[in-house]
């Protein structure tokens, strides 16, 4: 019978601790820092492909890219796992891809604003997100079937974002801590 625990957290806990002892001896001599076991990268690899199952990433078209995004951010992070903080690699891996994963979600929908919004922009599309070219009404994109309701959201959730940077700025030193 499998175990329901796809990374063995000791294991790749001792993984970690042993690649960090290999990096200070090659620091210390000079010598270049040692490859990344493959051990330590297949467990980026099924911690990023894990957390993509999950009902709230599951669905997205660019589920690769998040995939990747969060292997990239492991990878790039990696050095900063502390084994005399924490003894639960997976948990800190695993918000590290979390936070990948909403990083990209926040690029793909910033891109899906630019094109839907170039679209409205040249007039292309109608106010229900179809296209009335010569050939007759087709449908535009299939992903949203408002896409001026999208653009409006992404431009509040914008506006919302300048202003609450605007309130923070105009508080100082204790102030902000204060409820108004």
């Amino acid at each position: 019978m499998a175990s329901k625990h796809y990374i063995n957290n000791p294991d790749f806990l001792q993984a970690l601790i042993t690649y960090k002892e290999q990096s200070t001896a090659a620091e210390l001599t000079g010598a270049p820092a040692p490859v990344i076991p493959n051990y330590i990268g297949e467990c980026f690899m099924k911690i990023a492909k894990g957390l993509s199952h999950k009902p709230n990433f599951i669905n997205y078209t660019y589920r690769d890219e998040m995939i990747s995004d969060g292997i990239e951010n492991c990878l790039m992070y990696f050095n900063n796992f502390d084994p005399t903080k924490s003894k639960n690699p997976f948990a800190y891996f695993t918000q590290i891809v979390y936070y990948a994963f909403l990083r990209r979600i926040q690029k793909e929908k910033k891109q899906m604003y630019v094109k839907y919004k170039s679209t409205e922009h040249f007039g292309i599309l109608d106010d229900h997100g179809y296209s009335d070219l010569d050939s007759g009404s087709v449908q535009q994109f299939e992903m949203y079937d408002n896409i001026s309701e999208f653009i409006e959201n992404y431009e509040l959730s914008q506006q919302k974002k300048k202003d609450n940077k605007k309130e923070v700025k105009k508080l100082k030193g204790v102030e902000k801590f204060m409820e108004t």
